[in-house]
């Protein structure tokens, strides 16, 4: 047995990486292929040992991808994908459809041209590029009066604070 492992351990780790491509699972693989022959040596005839050991490492090699198909192991993106959507529940929409009105009327409170600029964008889900092909405009412009528009929304939600309750 000493001789075959000697001989063909190479070969049959070669075998094994280019089944399942990964190093470590091919020197479990390998291991297990010489385990294998040594157990079923009594039945081996003797003759042709290079094919019988690389008939062996691919029949392990199979076993292993098939089992590997059956123990995948989720992983976030599959595990949030099978998490059911209940932005469709009546809840969801009524939230949906309110914060849709809020942001709407912080909008509106904006002088022109940020009032049109931020309604196109936060209510109508449109992009610079769209906007500005819409209102015929430089995108640059767009861009400048979107983000000058996000400062005095933000303006609008975050009060500033009063200095006079700080110092009290």
């Amino acid at each position: 047995m000493k001789y075959l492992l000697e001989q063909y351990q190479n070969l049959i780790y070669s075998i094994c990486l280019k089944s399942v491509g990964n190093p470590f699972d091919a020197e479990d693989l390998t291991q297990e292929v010489f385990l294998s022959a040594y157990k079923n040596l009594s039945r081996f005839d003797g003759t042709y040992e290079k094919a019988w050991l690389s008939k062996i490492a691919v029949r392990k090699c199979l076993d292993y991808l098939k089992a590997a198909g059956r123990r995948c192991i989720p992983t976030e993106d599959m595990y949030f994908s099978q998490i059911p959507d209940n932005s469709s529940s009546p809840e969801a929409l009524c939230l949906k459809t309110d914060s849709e009105r809020q942001v709407y009327a912080l909008c509106q409170q904006l002088k022109s041209p940020y009032k049109e600029v931020a309604t196109a964008h936060f209510c109508m889900q449109l992009s610079v590029t769209e906007i500005a092909r819409r209102m015929q405009k430089n995108p640059k412009t767009i861009q400048t009066q979107l983000y000058r528009s996000k400062a005095m929304l933000k303006k609008l939600l975050i009060p500033p604070e009063n200095p006079k309750e700080r110092s009290g």
